[in-house]
């Protein structure tokens, strides 16, 4: 059958695993997670849980055994949790209950073989953690129904709605319900079954253990549940039909025999006292009602009957003005001033008063526990110390007694008078509903239009149910001493429906105070009492045990329940109830009846309560419009954006159960009209989830059959094939020919066979009144179109069809399907097919329908005999068709055959050519900037319309945005549009790639996968465009990763960060490094323009002489070369550099060495720093200190020479760089001026370096040029700081000096090693006179004056060189010697750079309170500010396109100034790990530095750039001036990942 054939599909697509990340401080309770069984359900850590050890717990049944999987299921229990062990990402191996997060791919994995809604929780540290769920949520696993050996899938629910009573005795129920079996329908809900109350009605139960006697019938033997169970096993086995029923857990009908055993059960007046107010005015009305209805008050213009709006406002005016204020009802409110001042008079006589009133609190009435008349109280003690006090007008105890009594006097008066108030307000609002509801019931056009009053028409409906007898017979008197005597239990609240309420609180709960019965705002039920829970069985233990042996025997004789009145049904009262349902029938199908009016409520109950499906009724909507809304609610669009098998796990809608009609509304035939009965029920069964109607719709019933008030009997099958009562059923049977039971038939065997995995969805309004829905399979591509004709309102009777604009759509029309439409028996001798009904006459014993219509339905139909389709026409890719007129009310389906098969996913071995690519040619495939792109000779990024340029004209730009658009299935972005409309972006991905020859292998493999999806649908573009495109990411993503060492394989934000290697080290033409010599050994560098560098930062600084920082290059070398194993990219950018040296520094801007400028003074540090780094990490590292570098500047003064012209070994280079820095030099850069730099003023252009032969320290630069990295230039003449540097960290800075201190050290031990054959530096001085330091002596200086001259003291000591200018102490200065001192004691992040540099310079225990101050005083989300929040100068948002006048921000003056940059990060994070050991901190740092890597991971994985930002605003705020993609954020968050490693293989933390 076609749901088995759904069954076998899903069982191809081999095993689904759906992935919850888990983060911290979220708590998912309104967010709905449904899952299959046989799924797989992994949890897995987001960012935010990084750096903690994580516990995760479920109440999901979790066994040892896994045959427990195969038969009987363990009992499941609430609030029994059981932990989940972790697995490691790599081979899933098990890592323990409890691990410390290092790795977003570590997970908790469950099999889900179990239906129910399951919560989970996890907490921190300890498995017993005080602190509570850190995060929480719940998913839900679909009950399987089976009926006779078939399973039923959601979609494959068609549900009809019988009302039990009208079924009559339990041996006709079969025939009667054949008509449902032969109509098509998979499931039944029957109304209660149990014994009913003496108002009839189906809700309304009375004995909830006992089948009701109506259904014995004449047999003489009362008929039992078992008799019933045979019948539901009957249509389930051998009809394969389900059934489920109502369960009513809210009320009970008055006659309940055990209400007078057990008031405690129920809200009355004896156990909830604060509803007494309410039962004396209910009784009040009660009395009212009497008294008109026996014609008492007739003299006053009340008869017995109200028939008009005077009658209505004289009932206003005589409870407003007389019978409301008789009852005197504040004063249950209120106290006995007289009482309570004569008790605060005796206290204050015998206590001594303060000087002055305490400062307690205001005094406030306390309400009457049992509502007493004037027996509300205040807090005594609290009188006293406001009111007893000493008062120095009084001259004696006595006046201070008395004037102390008259404010307490004239307090609570005022209090009083309030209560009254309120009260007043309360009884306004309660004669104010009073009146709208006598005005609906009894004068309306849309109400009963009830004239009588009487006791069983009362004026309004009865809130109590009175013991003895009717509450108009007692007096006041009498009424008060039942509501507040000693049977006052038997006083008992009707239940009842409240608009708008909380249905999370209960309204007649003591928090509510029963206020909705004393305002009248409770649609009552009065044949019914409203049951008291309480919150545990513990509080009503009679009530939760009966009830639950009603829900089990409901249970037991069903398949599933439906909750009655859900939404006023305590939550935990439901949870229970179906915890015990579930345990006896473990696959139970809920149904619910909720309205609460909030999606976000509705999810709550959903999930608490494992709802399968909530009621929505399609005769909500007021538009064809709005039924499309209902009908696609919840369903995955045609051509959804389709993932891979395992995938993260997406929210879903709450699933519905789309009725055409209830049992609980007029019927349509009523509220619309006959003719939109067809096209109801047609786009009902469309539903992509469960579908349904109530019997008498298709027997075309035109009113509804009301659950209290009908007492004929349900039509039987006719046997014979003929309906013996004519087509409305009038003589008890009905047929095929009968009403809409053909045409029921026919869709819902169409829905079945969708059911098999047309999946998706589209609707398409061709008119006001025209609907096409479209039921798409996602893997065979076949479409269902179904054409409905509403008809909200009633027709012109003669029409004969109107115009209907053509569907287009792509594809083949395979066959019609179903022609349907309702017309009336007489048109053709009447010519009037869609006459309206006429008198309906109600059958005195069967429920009948219209008999005077006939409903036309042809099924197979061939095109050229369609009554419906004119003509199917091809007009290019799409068919266009045409419909002949089409009558309201008619019914169309077709079936449409794609027109070619949709192409399989690119398979492994045809993606072969993707892996054999190098870095740079993978560079080129996955990433380019737009401007790489042009520079590489093409066009650009891919421009979408509507949306704006792709961050990449590689794939990860495309990859990138449909990523974000996978988990919403966002078909309606641009880029979808931009899909369907065409192919440019699809061949624009092979086509820029054959521009270059040597990417010729990948441009065919990416035409391969991606020009057979031009080939398909339009519609379908975007789904299998994405998956193509996904798979050639994916592969070139391997490919990449697997060419990037231990960094390619590491953790999910290790991989991430190597990927940015690739992203921002690729060929660019115009930015190539200097030629190598020509001596030097392979392997060499590429000649341009093949030749790789590195970005410093994406897309700002990508081309041209733009591209490649000397800083920022050697700042990220470690992290993006050297520890992802690119070391010969790492030496070509060391020897390329080194070729450039000049004036003892290395370039700021390269500019391919020729145009270098030389005005850094901290690059070359970098540089140096950088040839350690690759020495000691590098395979056979030291021999690139013997390698040869091709001098471009032989002598400073030298024009450009010839590759080879002028070699050295590096190591003389570097020694250079270190003797002219220790021999000192003052230059002024060549082409000095607005040539070079528009903005630097004359002094600026001035360079500085040399050696403090006090300190060792380096030193440089002026307070006119910033020499380091912070090195923002002034440039706004409006705000008058263009040529004023912003930071110029003149002096020796910190950073510079550590870095100093770590290439001298490591030097000379080199030297030691005879691996560097220079042994120091030497100084000649202008007498000639020479000083020689070695590089041990050197670093020795350094590490001798460090702290004395950078360490600002926790507190104030003879140390502190300049008090005056200390503003934060246990801090490391960030220079020395600086032109402006101030400056030298501004707190910043360099600090923490030195420390991971060279903490051997560093008192560890300073360090340590140093970090502390960053990590309070610093420490942003994603990044470290670059200065002190607190300082004269912070400014923490950085916009570089700032105009205006103030100087401080102007032009982006603040670059370095307070915004929170992300490299140092890393560092900051370096640094805690060095001191951590010996601190006493180690484990707690190590859990805390992955814990700040978190938001790094989140800010990655988020960027379409897929990369770490150049810097933020404050507190982590997006800056639209930072580069998305910066290479030494990159290269520092993989060295802090390197250190976090090899920290922890050096000292296991034993987690």
């Amino acid at each position: 059958m076609a749901i088995d054939r759904c069954a076998a599909e899903a069982a191809a697509e081999g095993p689904q695993t759906r992935v919850l990340t888990l983060e911290h401080g979220e708590h998912n309770d309104a967010t709905l997670y449904r899952f299959k069984k046989g799924y797989y359900l992994q949890f897995c850590p987001g960012p935010s849980l990084l750096g903690r050890k994580v516990f995760l717990y479920t109440n999901y049944v979790v066994s040892d055994n896994p045959e427990d999987d195969k038969g009987e299921q363990a009992e499941f229990v609430r609030n029994q949790y059981y932990g989940l062990e972790w697995r490691g990402a790599a081979r899933g191996e098990p890592l323990g209950a409890g691990v410390l997060v290092t790795d977003t791919q570590l997970y908790c994995e469950l099999r889900l073989t179990r239906a129910g809604s399951f919560h989970y929780y996890f907490v921190y540290d300890n498995a017993e953690s005080a602190a509570g769920p850190a995060g929480s949520g719940w998913f839900a696993v679909p009950p399987t129904v089976a009926a006779g050996g078939r399973a039923l899938p959601p979609a494959a629910v068609s549900c009809q709605t019988v009302v039990a009573k009208c079924l009559g005795p339990l041996p006709r129920w079969p025939r009667v319900l054949r008509v449902a079996r032969e109509a098509g329908y998979t499931m039944l809900h029957f109304t209660p079954v149990q014994e009913l109350g003496a108002s009839d009605s189906s809700y309304s139960i009375a004995n909830r253990l006992r089948l009701d006697p109506r259904y014995s019938g004449d047999s003489g033997r009362e008929a039992t549940f078992a008799d019933v169970e045979n019948v539901i096993s009957k249509i389930r086995n051998e009809w394969q039909m389900a059934s489920i029923s109502d369960v009513v857990l809210n009320h009970t009908a008055n006659e309940t025999p055990w209400l007078t055993e057990h008031p405690e059960a129920t809200y009355n007046c004896g156990t909830c006292p604060h509803l007494r107010p309410a039962a004396l005015l209910d009784a009040l009305l009660a009395r009212l009602t009497a008294a008109v209805g026996r014609g008492d008050l007739r003299a006053r213009g009340l008869p017995p009957a109200v028939t008009t709006h005077q009658h209505v406002q004289a009932i206003k005016h005589l409870l407003e003005s007389e019978l409301v204020p008789e009852l005197r009802l504040h004063e249950m409110f209120t106290c006995d001033v007289d009482r309570i001042v004569q008790e605060f008079y005796q206290l204050a006589r015998n206590k001594v008063p303060p000087v002055r009133a305490a400062d307690g609190g205001e005094l406030k009435l306390l309400p009457d526990p049992q509502y007493r008349r004037l027996h509300a109280a205040v807090d005594l003690e609290l009188a006293l110390q406001l009111y007893n006090v000493y008062r120095t007008d009084c001259y004696d105890e006595e006046a201070r007694l008395r004037r102390s009594c008259d404010e307490l006097r004239r307090r609570l008066e005022e209090l009083n008078a309030a209560a009254a108030d309120e009260l007043r307000g309360h009884l306004r609002a309660a004669i104010d509903n009073c009146v709208a509801t006598m005005q609906y019931f009894r004068l309306q056009s849309d109400g009963p239009k009830i004239e009588e009053v009487s006791e069983k028409n009362p004026l309004v409906p009865r809130y109590f149910l009175w013991a003895g007898g009717a509450a108009g017979a007692l007096s006041a008197a009498q009424a008060e001493a039942a509501a507040c005597g000693a049977r006052a239990a038997l006083v008992m609240a009707h239940s009842g429906w409240l608009l708008d309420a909380d249905p999370l609180q209960d309204f007649a709960a003591p928090p509510a105070a029963g206020r909705a019965y004393l305002r009248r705002e409770l649609v009552a039920w009065s044949d019914c009492v409203k049951l008291r829970y309480g919150a545990r069985p513990e509080d009503s233990p009679f009530l939760w045990a009966h009830m639950r042996e009603y829900v089990e025997l409901t249970a037991e004789l069903f398949d599933g329940l439906r909750l009655d009145n859900c939404h006023s049904t305590p939550l935990h009262v439901a949870e229970y109830m179906l915890d015990c349902a579930r345990n006896v029938k473990p696959d139970l199908y809920v149904v619910a009846e909720l309205f609460t009016n909030s999606e976000h409520v509705d999810n709550i109950f959903v999930n608490r309560l494992g709802i399968s499906a909530l009621i929505r009724e399609s005769q909500s909507a007021r538009s064809a419009g709005e039924l499309a809304r209902l009908v696609r609610r919840g369903a995955r669009a045609v051509g959804a954006l389709r993932g891979a098998a395992r995938r993260p796990a997406a929210p879903r809608a709450a699933p519905a159960l789309l009725l055409d009609a209830s049992h609980d509304n007029p019927a349509p035939a009523a509220a619309r009209c006959v003719f939109d009965l067809l096209p109801g029920a047609a786009l009902a069964a469309l539903a992509p989830g469960a579908a349904g109607s109530t019997r008498g719709y298709d027997d075309l019933v035109p009113h509804q059959v009301d659950v209290v008030s009908e007492s004929r009997l349900y039509t039987e099958w006719a046997e014979g094939g003929e309906c013996a009562g004519g087509a409305g059923g009038a003589g008890g049977a009905v047929d095929a020919g009968c009403g809409l039971v053909a045409a029921r038939r026919a869709l819902l065997e169409l829905r079945l066979s969708l059911a098999a995995g047309h999946s998706e969805l589209y609707v398409d309004q061709l008119d006001d009144h025209v609907l096409a829905v479209t039921r798409h399979h996602p893997h065979t591509r076949q479409s269902v179109i179904v054409v409905a004709h509403t008809a909200f309102s009633a027709p012109d009777p003669a029409s004969d069809g109107r115009y209907v604009k053509p569907l287009r759509f792509e594809g083949e029309v395979e066959e019609i399907l179903l022609e349907a439409s309702l017309v009336h028996v007489d048109h053709e001798s009447t010519g009037r097919p869609l006459q309206a009904p006429g008198a309906f006459e109600r059958d005195p014993r069967y429920i009948n329908g219209l008999a005077e219509y006939r409903c036309d339905v042809r099924r197979g139909v061939a095109p050229a005999r369609s009554a419906m389709v004119a003509a199917a026409r091809r007009e290019g890719a799409l068919t266009v068709l045409e419909f002949r007129p089409l009558r309201p009310g008619a019914v169309l389906a077709l079936r449409v055959a794609p027109p070619a098969p949709p192409p399989a996913p690119p398979a492994p071995a045809a993606l072969a050519p993707l892996a054999a690519l190098d870095l740079p040619d993978l560079h080129a495939l996955l990433y380019r900037c737009d401007a790489e792109e042009r520079d590489a000779g093409g066009g650009g990024v891919y421009h979408v319309p509507g949306h704006g340029p792709l961050p990449y004209a590689g794939l990860q730009g495309v990859v990138s945005l449909l990523d974000e658009l996978r988990p919403s299935d966002d078909l309606g972005h641009p880029l979808c549009e931009n899909l369907r409309a065409g192919d440019w972006l699809l061949e624009y991905q092979w086509r820029r790639l054959e521009r270059e020859p040597r990417l010729a292998a990948a441009a065919a493999c990416v035409r391969a996968a991606l020009q057979p999806v031009t080939r398909l649908p339009r519609y379908l573009v975007p789904t299998y465009a994405a998956r193509a495109l996904a798979a050639l990411h994916g592969a070139a993503t391997r490919a990449a990763l697997a060419r990037l060492g231990a960094a390619g394989g590491g953790c999910a934000l290790s991989r991430a960060l190597a990927l940015t290697s690739v992203q921002l080290a690729g060929a660019v033409p115009s930015a190539p490094l200097p030629p190598p010599s020509p001596a030097l050994p392979p392997p060499r560098p590429a000649p341009p323009p093949r030749c790789v560098t590195l970005a410093a930062g994406l897309p700002h600084f990508s081309v041209g002489h733009m591209r490649c920082w000397g800083r920022d290059t050697f700042i990220a070398l470690r992290g993006l070369f050297l520890l992802t194993g690119r070391y010969q990219d790492a030496r070509f950018h060391i020897l390329g550099f080194a070729a450039c040296l000049r004036h003892g520094l290395i370039p700021n801007l390269l500019d391919g060495g020729i145009n270098a400028r030389y005005n850094c003074r901290d690059a070359v540090w970098w540089w140096l720093q950088s040839i350690k780094q690759y020495c000691s990490e590098a395979p056979q590292g030291t021999a690139l200190l013997t390698e040869p570098v091709s001098r471009l500047f032989p002598q400073d003064d030298a024009e450009p020479a010839p590759p080879g012209a002028a070699d050295q070994p590096l190591h003389d280079v570097v020694q250079e760089a270190l003797q002219v820095h220790f021999q000192g030099l003052v230059f002024r850069e060549r082409n000095a001026g607005r040539k070079i730099d528009a903005h630097m003023s004359d002094k600026g252009f001035n360079v500085q370096i040399g050696v403090d032969p006090e300190t060792g320290f380096p030193f440089g630069g002026n307070d006119a040029n910033c020499g380091t990295w912070m090195d923002k230039m002034g440039s706004s003449e409006t705000a008058g700081n263009r040529g004023r540097p912003a930071t110029p960290r003149d002096g020796s800075a910190v950073e510079v000096v550590a870095l100093a201190h770590s290439v001298l050290a490591w030097l000379a031990a080199q030297h030691r090693a005879g691996r560097y054959p220079h042994a120091g530096v030497s100084r000649r001085h202008r007498d000639g006179s020479l000083t020689a330091w070695s590089f041990a002596q050197w670093a020795e200086r350094i590490r001798l004056n460090f702290e004395r001259h950078y360490w600002v003291p926790a507190a104030p000591s003879a140390a502190d060189r300049r008090p005056d200018l200390v503003h934060r102490r246990a801090i490391y200065k960030d220079s020395h010697g600086a032109s402006q001192p101030w400056a030298d004691y501004q707190l910043r992040c360099n600090f923490p750079v030195a420390m991971a540099v060279a903490p051997e310079l560093f008192d560890p225990k300073h360090a340590w309170a140093a970090l502390d101050n960053v990590e309070r005083l610093l420490l942003g989300p994603l990044g470290v500010k670059t200065l002190d929040p607190a300082d004269w100068a912070y400014r923490g948002d950085y916009d570089n396109a700032n105009g205006g006048d103030d100087p401080s921000v102007a032009h982006g003056f603040n670059y370095h100034q307070g915004p929170e940059w992300v490299w140092p990060l890393g560092f900051y994070l370096r640094a805690r790990l060095a001191f951590a050991h010996e601190n006493g901190r180690y484990a707690r740092t190590v859990a805390a530095a992955y814990a700040a890597l978190g938001p790094l991971l989140a800010a990655l994985e988020a960027s379409p750039w897929r990369g770490l930002p150049e810097l933020t605003n404050a507190d982590g705020a997006p800056c639209a001036g930072s580069c998305p993609t910066q290479a030494w954020s990159s290269g520092a968050a993989l060295e802090v990942l390197h250190a976090l490693e090899a920290a922890r293989r050096a000292r296991p933390l034993g987690d």
